[in-house]
């Protein structure tokens, strides 16, 4: 078994056999409409847990996502958090391994919007990363929209992120790191300030000075996504890093030398103001 969520999954099972609350790995499988002959190959450490039993064992046992991803919290979701709890929609690739889907610019707002609609999320197009830190848990890829994030982000590149769940935005989310907030109207990458735990808000802020900060309240927060790694198309060489200096310099000396030749006609004139009275 190389797989951790599998571990954790095992674990969750075996803790469910201890507790009374199933008589028997078969009746488990029964229960989740898995073959009991697969989840013995899985208990044995021969294969691992796939998406869709995942799925089925938080909706009937309540397991804990957070837990089974992370490997932080209890193992299991108390009745009120499993209330709240909304299966994220995901594609999977044929081996059922999850893919990452990536929301471009146009589809910002749709996404909003169409969070509970897995045939938009699943006609989104969606990719792979070799890095193994993408196998485990839901990853989404986002558009860099306008300039808010310059000169961190730049519009066109992509950010790569990990979803972060919703009983976690309180103690998770740390200040001055950069996530894609999803709001009711559209999809937000900016660095963000916690102050869930005492206004339940969270400050916004663009790299861009030109913007100034702004809250949402927790009302209006859809999903989270902790931003892991942005892809650029442009990775400018350093004579074009030197020209772009070069360049704004002489700007830059244009601008003075125009405002001193200003300043020059400005004492000029006063002087034969001056002379004049």
């Amino acid at each position: 078994m190389n797989n951790i969520v599998t571990q954790r999954f095992v674990k969750c099972i075996k803790q469910l056999k201890e507790d009374g609350t199933i008589r028997s790995m078969r009746q488990f499988a029964l229960e989740v409409s898995y073959l009991p002959q697969s989840l013995s190959e899985i208990l044995k450490e021969r294969r691992d847990v796939t998406i869709e039993l995942l799925r089925k064992s938080v909706e009937r046992y309540k397991m804990n996502p957070v837990y089974i991803y992370t490997g932080e919290g209890p193992l299991f979701m108390t009745e009120e958090g499993h209330k709240n709890f909304r299966v994220l929609t995901v594609v999977t690739s044929a081996s059922d391994d999850e893919k990452i889907v990536h929301v471009p610019a146009p589809a910002h707002a749709g996404y909003a919007s169409q969070l509970n609609n897995p045939v938009f999320i699943q006609d989104l197009p969606s990719f792979s990363l070799p890095d193994y830190k993408y196998k485990v848990g839901t990853h989404r890829s986002f558009d860099v929209a306008g300039d808010g994030m310059e000169p961190t982000l730049f519009e066109g590149d992509k950010v790569v992120c990990s979803f972060l769940e919703p009983t976690l935005w309180e103690t998770a989310i740390k200040d001055n790191f950069v996530y894609v907030i999803v709001t009711q109207a559209d999809v937000l990458i900016k660095r963000v300030f916690n102050h869930l735990k005492e206004d339940k808000q969270l400050e916004i802020y663009a790299d861009n000075t030109f913007y100034s900060a702004y809250r949402i309240g927790l009302g209006d927060i859809r999903e989270i996504w902790y931003v892991r790694a942005k892809i650029s198309p442009f990775l400018p060489s350093p004579q074009n890093i030197s020209n772009l200096i070069k360049e704004e310099m002489l700007t830059m000396k244009k601008v003075m030398g125009e405002q001193s030749r200003m300043i020059q006609e400005m004492q000029t004139m006063m002087s034969s103001m001056n002379d004049r009275m």
